[in-house]
C-alpha cells in the first residue's frame, strides 16, 4: 500500500505549503517562542489540522455546502475571527522586540487560536470535502487508511519541519525582518477576512 499512501503524502503536502492563516500562525509562534513552545503550538495546528481533514473526509464539508444559511454564518463568524486575528498580528507587530517572555502566547491560548485559525475557513472545509470526496471515490475499503496516513503525515512533515528550521533561523534575522514579517502576515490574514465577508454580501445582496 506504499504507492498509496506516497499519493496521500504528496498531494497533501501540495496543498498544506501554501500561505494560509494556518502557515502564518506556525511561522509566527516559530519566531516568537523557543523551540519546545513552538514545538507544542505546531502540534496543537496539526491536531486541529487533523480533525478538520478527517471531517472533510466523512463530508462534512458537503453538508455545509448544501445549506446556504449554515455556510453563510459560518463564513460571517469565520470572517470576523480571520480579521481579528490579523488585526492582532498587526498591532503586536508595532511594538514587536525579539524578547521571549513578551511574545508568547500561553498554552490555553495557542491551543484556542490553533483550532480557530483552522476551522475559521468555512470555504476550505467544503474544498477539501470536495477534494478528498473525488479521491475516496478511487479508493477501496483497504487503501482509505493508508491514503489518510499519507495526508496527516504529511501534515505533521511540514508544521513540524518549517517550525524547527525557522526557529533555529531566528536569531539570524535582524528586529526589523521579525517585524516585516508580522506586519506582512497581519495584512494578508486580514485580508483574507474581508475577502469571506464580501463572500457573505456577495451571496446576500448580489
Amino acid at each position: 500500500m506504499w504507492p498509496i499512501y506516497l499519493k496521500g503524502l504528496l498531494i497533501s503536502l501540495a496543498l498544506v505549503c501554501s500561505i494560509g492563516v494556518q502557515n502564518i500562525f506556525v511561522f509566527n509562534n516559530a519566531i516568537a517562542n523557543k523551540l519546545s513552545r513552538s514545538i507544542l503550538f505546531a502540534s496543537f495546528i496539526w491536531i486541529a489540522d487533523t480533525a478538520l481533514t478527517v471531517i472533510a473526509f466523512l463530508g462534512m464539508g458537503a453538508i455545509i455546502s448544501t445549506h446556504p444559511v449554515f455556510k453563510i454564518i459560518v463564513m460571517a463568524v469565520g470572517g470576523l475571527m480571520v480579521i481579528w486575528i490579523g488585526y492582532g498580528i498587526i498591532k503586536s507587530a508595532a511594538s514587536f522586540k525579539f524578547d521571549l517572555a513578551q511574545n508568547q502566547l500561553t498554552t490555553k491560548r495557542a491551543f484556542i487560536m490553533s483550532w480557530i485559525v483552522t476551522w475559521a475557513n468555512p470555504q476550505a472545509l467544503i474544498d477539501t470535502s470536495l477534494m478528498l470526496g473525488a479521491f475516496r471515490s478511487t479508493l477501496t475499503e483497504a487503501q482509505v487508511l493508508p491514503f489518510m496516513l499519507g495526508i496527516v503525515s504529511a501534515t505533521a512533515l511540514w508544521f513540524f519541519d518549517i517550525t524547527l528550521i525557522l526557529n533555529l533561523l531566528k536569531d539570524k534575522l535582524p528586529n526589523q525582518v521579525l517585524v516585516a514579517i508580522n506586519v506582512i502576515s497581519g495584512f494578508i490574514v486580514m485580508g483574507y477576512g474581508f475577502y469571506l465577508g464580501w463572500n457573505v454580501l456577495h451571496f446576500l445582496f448580489f
